[in-house]
């Protein structure tokens, strides 16, 4: 198993204004009982689309693969359901004013980049994709870039996650799975689990 480089995402987007959206919204709790992540998608947004017309339910954006949102996007409870519902909703990157931290980092153990841009930017872009929504953006991650029917807008990525997306190491399980024999001399090494290498 090798870890996917990430250096660029291409797609339509799908426009969450509002700041402060929280992980509840995101995924309600009820969905935290659940044994695997595989059906989370379709439960996005579910108790605010359940209150009328939301953005997820338009057919015009359906299919987007980039969320742009606004300030503290996936605050709240630090639960992993959040950017997996999304991602199982067909998301792949996103771009907002910014984000909460363990959001941000339970996205890049994911591979979903996590750009931000000026408040100004986004109401633009916005704007740009609710009267297009058909126009396809270019998330280029080396180049922090985002190109769009506006021309190209320039965002930023902390330093230590671009890294990770470019050289293909932001999957930490992915990389342990990789060298199993790794995980067997070092289980070895270790006294108090004798027990445990007896198995391997």
């Amino acid at each position: 198993m090798t870890n996917s480089i990430i250096s660029y995402i291409g797609g339509r987007a799908v426009p969450v204004r509002g700041d402060d959206i929280d992980t509840d919204r995101i995924i309600p709790a009820r969905y935290l009982r659940t044994v695997t992540f595989e059906n989370l998608g379709a439960h996005a947004f579910e108790d605010d689309r359940a209150q009328g017309k939301h953005v997820f339910d338009e057919p015009r954006f359906q299919g987007s693969a980039i969320l742009l949102a606004n300030r503290n996007f996936g605050c709240g409870s630090s639960r992993e359901h959040a950017p997996q519902a999304l991602m199982r909703w067909g998301l792949r990157a996103f771009v907002a004013e910014s984000f909460a931290e363990i959001f941000f980092g339970n996205c890049v153990a994911l591979g979903l980049p996590c750009f931000t841009a000026s408040a100004t930017d986004l109401d633009r872009l916005m704007d740009s994709v609710e009267a297009d929504p058909l126009q396809k953006l270019g998330l280029d991650v080396e180049r922090q870039l985002l190109s769009w029917k506006g021309g190209e807008t320039s965002l930023a990525l902390p330093a230590g996650a671009r890294q990770q997306f470019l050289k293909g190491t932001w999957d930490a399980l992915g990389q342990l799975l990789e060298r199993p024999d790794l995980i067997r001399a070092t289980a070895e090494g270790l006294p108090y689990l004798n027990d445990f290498t007896t198995a391997l």
